[in-house]
């Protein structure tokens, strides 16, 4: 049977909320197209959702931003919801956050804005269907890939309620996120931190900085009280998952998801892959410290994330 035919009717979106997107693990090996790589920003959030489930890690899940959003179930649903307190309701009654749920026909799943963290993730068994498009499912809306949730739009499923009765699965308490107002990120210092002076990332290391409004799925603009002084620009190279920019003012910007391909700031390091989450879910305001961490270390704890939840 094609995908096609063995869609169906899931959710219907009454209020669609602020930003929600379908999102998968991303999209791969199509930089050189000036393609970005999407994706779940807070995979912690994303793989636990789908685990939940019994789900691969590569089923797409609902990103949803701050909350305000409403779904109407289509069909008998198994769901799961992971990531910021939306402080989740079907039918008026309270979910718990990071465990599963059932939604019989005609049950709306409401959340309400987020109390801790930004971003919530939404699971369905089998997860949420929609076209391939290089690979991925995911939505970048700057790429023209997928659209953010509108009013009145299905979400449409493939998986089918199991017989019997239900019994809840929850995340273990010791994989429980703690959404704080202040977080330490860990950097992989580039090839460029050497054309700093070993003032200025002293001074990085040092200092406190704050999350600004100006944050998306492209990155995360940062402020601190003393600006971090390096070169004016480089050529325009290839730009990784959680760079640290370095533009004239002084103010780091981390690129995420979304982030264009090529970017001609001086970048001092990388953000290690295991501790994005945590930036991805940082509300305005948040402060941050940094803290160097070895390439090796790095890769052991993304080498260990991979092996629990992606093989």
């Amino acid at each position: 049977m094609s995908e096609q035919a063995s869609k169906s009717a899931g959710l219907s979106v009454l209020r669609p909320g602020v930003c929600s997107t379908l999102q998968d693990l991303g999209r791969y090996g199509v930089a050189h197209h000036g393609l970005s790589q999407g994706g779940a920003m807070d995979l912690h959030a994303h793989c636990w959702a789908n685990k939940l489930l019994g789900n691969s890690a590569e089923c797409a899940t609902l990103e949803m931003a701050v909350g305000m959003v409403s779904l109407r179930a289509e069909s008998d649903l198994l769901l799961a919801i992971t990531g910021a307190d939306m402080q989740a309701e079907v039918n008026g009654l309270p979910i718990g956050n990071w465990c599963s749920f059932r939604m019989q026909t005609g049950q709306t799943l409401a959340l309400k804005p987020a109390r801790e963290g930004m971003r919530a993730y939404l699971a369905v068994l089998g997860g949420f269907q929609s076209d391939l498009m290089w690979g991925s499912r995911s939505t970048v809306v700057r790429n023209g890939m997928g659209s953010l949730l509108s009013e009145g739009e299905t979400l449409w499923v493939s998986g089918k309620m199991p017989d019997g009765p239900h019994h809840a699965a929850h995340v273990p308490s010791r994989y429980l996120p703690s959404y704080e107002d202040e977080i330490e990120l860990r950097v992989m210092e580039s090839c460029q931190a050497g054309d700093f002076s070993s003032d200025a990332m002293q001074e990085f290391y040092r200092s406190d900085f704050t999350v600004t409004p100006h944050a998306d799925r492209m990155g995360m603009r940062l402020e601190g009280k003393s600006a971090v002084s390096g070169p004016q620009g480089i050529v325009s190279e290839g730009i990784a998952l959680g760079a640290i920019q370095v533009p004239a003012d002084g103010h780091p910007i981390v690129l995420l998801n979304d982030r264009q391909t090529l970017g001609g700031y001086p970048k001092l390091g990388v953000i290690a892959r295991v501790d994005l989450p945590r930036l991805c879910q940082a509300r305005p305001g948040t402060r941050i410290r940094f803290s160097p961490v070895s390439i090796e270390q790095a890769r052991q704890e993304w080498r260990d994330f991979c092996d629990y939840f992606l093989i």
